[in-house]
């Protein structure tokens, strides 16, 4: 016959159990249904697909909110963990910590127990130096709780400042995210958004059309779609939820835990000495007529494979991740397919931003350069072009990492400079064949070196054409500046691999450092 003790354990133990199984249910079966009615998947559900199977482990599943006004305390507004879901798991076996806001539960508005649990899982992040990953689903600030969710929104902005560049953070936008809420993801290193189901916004249509009597939907002022290819803050907007996630998976695979840590390295079978051949013919022979450099990286990677980051924003630069001989690598790359591969504005942000993760994080950084120089024209020059190219040099000339250069075509004028020339610390500078490194094209310089002669010229177009032609041997290629040692060597195009990786392999201890500061005032 059972004790009056033994009851008393096996009530306790139901009682748990009871509880763990209530924490689960997050709003009910209803607001669940709703969920997945609306192309959504729950909290729980995506925390399932983002990390190793059986691997998450929750933390603080039985707090409840504390606000008692307007009916906060009524039995049916108390839910377990609140509004947020909290823990850490593993992907690919590597340890990550994680927090994913439940929608069904008060549109998964922050609290200050919501915005507590945030805080303790991206403490508990840096101690043990490892990424956080916050998926977004919120209606913002609960509004019942007044300055006090208006705090937790704060504490969390301290802790993401603090944790950048020591920890990856990455945001996922799975749902709203509006008011303050967006400027937690706007501090972390990369932002992930759903089409037709994520929007991020300062201010809502309705407050948008009574002041500005605009009219415009939540899809056209912050969807997917306009983030990531309009104002640049989306890094990847994902077809669905499950896209979205294994796509974080894989862009996880190129970073290491922390800044402390080298970046991972992935056996290949893509042999390290292969050679590509279709590179010897890749660049036109009109110095005017654009090539995909994408290309170009796919020949070189391992496998081909390149992880792009802003594909569809100011596309005449191309960042992203790639492998070369196994170990992890960033790209920034001039895109002569838009825009002659112009740098504008908008490029020199995209690039400067990259630059400065990959810094951060000690992943090597190789450039692929054919620049003809900077956006002219009173649009750029007013909204600060200069500031902007201002980034991309502080950027390059930050950076301690391995730097690699390859300049497959134009090099002109102070771009040349910035694009990681030997100048600010490139440590591996090589040109091909087909590179132009000058002050700035044949026609251009033509034009200025010889207004007169031009001016007095029987033929102004054939004597043109003669000029342009002796100034393109003299100084349009690349072996006045390796005679000068700006590039280190002058290689095949088809030997790129090979020779990036060997380079890759000398400059593995690299150690470089900046003068002693509390920061550089980078041109913000």
């Amino acid at each position: 016959m059972a004790t009056m003790d033994q009851l008393n354990h096996k009530d306790k133990t139901a009682k748990l159990l009871d509880m763990r199984e209530l924490s689960l249910q997050g709003g009910g079966a209803d607001r669940v249904e709703r969920q997945h009615k609306g192309g959504k998947l729950t909290a729980r559900e995506r925390i399932e697909l983002l990390l190793d199977p059986g691997s998450f482990r929750e933390v603080d599943a039985f707090v409840t909110q504390r606000a008692r006004d307007f009916g906060m305390d009524k039995p049916e507004n108390q839910f377990l963990g609140d509004s947020v879901v909290t823990g850490w798991g593993t992907i690919d076996g590597r340890l990550i910590f994680v927090y994913s806001q439940d929608f069904t539960v008060m549109g998964g508005s922050l609290s200050e127990v919501h915005a507590e649990k945030i805080c303790k899982i991206m403490d508990m992040a840096m101690k043990s130096g490892a990424p956080i990953i916050g998926l977004n689903d919120s209606g913002g600030a609960r509004i019942q709780e007044g300055v006090v969710s208006l705090g937790g929104y704060a504490d969390i902005f301290l802790r993401n400042t603090l944790a950048s560049g020591v920890i990856p953070q990455i945001s996922v936008i799975m749902g709203p995210c509006a008011g303050g809420a967006v400027y937690s993801p706007a501090l972390t290193d990369f932002i992930f958004m759903v089409k037709n189901t994520s929007y991020m916004f300062v201010t809502g249509p309705d407050v948008v059309k009574s002041v500005t009597h605009e009219e415009v939907s939540f899809e056209e002022l912050g969807g997917a779609s306009v983030h990531s290819t309009t104002s640049g803050v989306c890094h990847i907007a994902a077809e669905n939820e499950a896209d979205c996630l294994y796509l974080i998976r894989e862009m996880l695979g190129f970073m290491p835990q922390n800044n402390m840590e080298d970046t991972p390295y992935v056996p290949t079978k893509d042999d390290k000495l292969r050679t590509e051949r279709a590179l010897d013919s890749i660049i036109p022979d009109n110095p005017n007529k654009p090539y995909d450099i994408k290309e170009v990286i796919k020949l070189i990677v391992d496998d081909g494979r390149f992880f792009e980051i802003h594909e569809h924003y100011a596309t005449n630069i191309v960042v992203g991740f790639a492998r070369l001989g196994g170990y992890s690598i960033g790209i920034v790359a001039n895109q002569p397919a838009v825009l002659a591969g112009v740098l504008d504005i908008e490029a020199s942000e995209k690039a400067a931003r990259f630059i400065r993760f990959c810094d951060c994080f000690n992943i090597p950084i190789v450039t692929f350069e054919d620049v003809p120089g900077f956006m002219p024209g009173t649009k750029q020059e007013h909204a600060g072009i200069i500031r902007s190219g201002a980034k991309l040099l502080y950027a390059y000339c930050e950076a301690t990492v391995p730097k690699l250069t390859v300049i497959t075509r134009k090099a002109y004028g102070g771009a040349y400079d910035v694009m990681s020339s030997k100048h600010i610390r490139g440590d591996f500078n090589v040109a091909w064949p087909t590179a132009e490194i000058a002050v700035m094209g044949p026609d251009g310089a033509v034009n200025i070196i010889f207004r007169r002669e031009l001016a007095e010229a029987e033929d102004p177009v054939a004597k043109k054409a003669e000029l342009v032609q002796m100034y393109r041997e003299k100084f349009a290629n690349p072996y006045v500046a390796a005679s000068r040692g700006y590039v280190d060597d002058v290689i095949m195009p088809s030997e790129t691999r090979p020779r990036l990786i060997n380079a890759l392999e000398m400059l593995r201890n690299k150690r470089d450092s900046n003068p002693p500061k509390k920061h550089g005032n980078i041109p913000l």
